[in-house]
């Protein structure tokens, strides 16, 4: 790599922000939108970007996007299917949004599509809601925004209002609804559950395991929980989960991801007594047991921050705030922290070696040739993310 385009890379990182989204596919690390602090002012980052990230090399690169561009905003509730980035809800400069955006992620365009249904109904406006992908379907759960009196009425149980926010007939408040996206369909349903839900909640973490979507924690009312439940995604069954173990204190604005068929990692967020948190929990849905996992970030709190599940069963977190954003809105991130969350295998380990130590090695640099081509590819975009030029520390 030309040395002055390598030093060129490494000053190129993606914007600080909150409320962002973000999705890994084939070892990038796509983030879009969000909001950032600029003099005491929230900022909106702009929507006509997006900033990809190369796990493998450690390299930034910003992108500009085209076609039916999305406002800018936060809170909005992003996901990866079928190599299309898609978008649902969020808030933009006239508040929460019902709008469907999605972009193909894998040709290079970045040309962003309104999604319009073509039957069924679209959820209510809402923000700080989760996904769950399953069976090439979106499955939305909850969320914070805005109904209608007559709605609040007849659907009481699945909308909790806001005494402090209403205006005329339009109530806010949090939900604990699901709907669904067939993306082949283009359709919106809502199906009927069975057992009982959660609260209505909003900026809760969701993963998928199996067939099962899990939520955690949240923001119910002035209260954040750390109750944990399951929906059967198939018979769409309700399941209070009751650890047997001492489990993670409430919290919202945190993250959970799936790193195997039975283990779910929760980071961060902002505490019951609002203080931004930096400890990580594993939990085994067999043993219903929460166990607190060490790891090298433990002074970098972070709330309303991404987090995607990488090669080997990594969790790759960006950006979010490291303070309680609500008093001082100041302190958004831009680092990405790479969670190790089981032994590397082997190849990896390999790989991992000579990229640091061939610099320094010069028996590494001379075999370094006598790689097949393919092989010698992958490794210079490895040692690529080890230069010695680099200014952000990425584990």
């Amino acid at each position: 790599m030309d040395p002055a385009f390598e030093r060129h890379c490494s000053e190129l990182v993606a914007r600080e922000r909150s409320g962002h989204t973000a999705v890994v596919l084939d070892s990038l690390l796509y983030v879009w939108g969000g909001y950032m602090s600029i003099a005491d002012e929230e900022v909106f980052i702009p929507s006509d970007e997006i900033w990809v990230y190369d796990l493998e090399g450690g390299i930034w690169q910003v992108f500009h996007m085209s076609g039916e561009v999305p406002p800018s905003m936060s809170g909005t509730c992003g996901s990866s299917l079928g190599g299309n980035m898609y978008i649902f809800g969020g808030c933009d400069d006239g508040g929460q949004t019902n709008q469907m955006f999605c972009v193909d992620l894998t040709d290079g365009r970045y040309v962003w599509k309104k999604i319009i249904p073509l039957c069924g109904s679209a959820p209510s406006h809402r923000d700080k809601l989760s996904c769950w992908v399953y069976n090439g379907k979106l499955i939305y759960f909850g969320g914070y925004g805005h109904k209608v009196l007559a709605d609040i009425t007849s659907r009481s149980r699945n909308f909790i209002p806001d005494e402090t926010s209403w205006v005329d007939d339009l109530f806010w408040g949090w939900n604990n609804e699901v709907h669904v996206f067939d993306p082949v369909k283009g359709s919106w349903a809502e199906p009927q559950t069975h057992g009982r839900p959660p609260a209505p909640r909003a900026a809760h973490a969701g993963a998928t395991l199996g067939r099962r979507g899990y939520v955690c924690g949240g923001r119910v009312m002035e209260t954040r929980t750390n109750d944990l439940h399951s929906l059967d995604l198939e018979s769409w069954t309700w399941t209070e989960i009751v650890p047997s173990s001492a489990a993670p204190v409430g919290r919202s604005w945190h993250s959970v991801t799936a790193v195997s068929e039975s283990t779910m990692f929760l980071f961060g967020g902002l505490s019951v007594d609002c203080r931004p948190m930096s400890d990580g929990w594993l939990f085994d849905v067999e043993t219903k047991k929460w166990r607190e996992f060490e790891h090298p970030y433990q002074d970098k709190p972070r709330l309303w921050h991404t987090a995607c599940g990488g090669r080997d069963s990594d969790v790759v977190v960006f950006g979010g705030s490291c303070d309680y954003i609500l008093l001082v809105d100041t302190g958004h991130c831009n680092d990405a922290l790479v969670f190790q969350m089981q032994p590397h295998p082997l190849f990896r380990i390999c790989e991992d070696y000579i990229a640091k130590n061939v610099r320094t090695l010069e028996r590494l640099r001379k075999q370094l040739p006598l790689l097949p081509p393919k092989l010698l590819k992958a490794l210079q975009r490895r040692i690529s993310f080890y230069r010695p030029s680099k200014k952000q520390s990425n584990n």
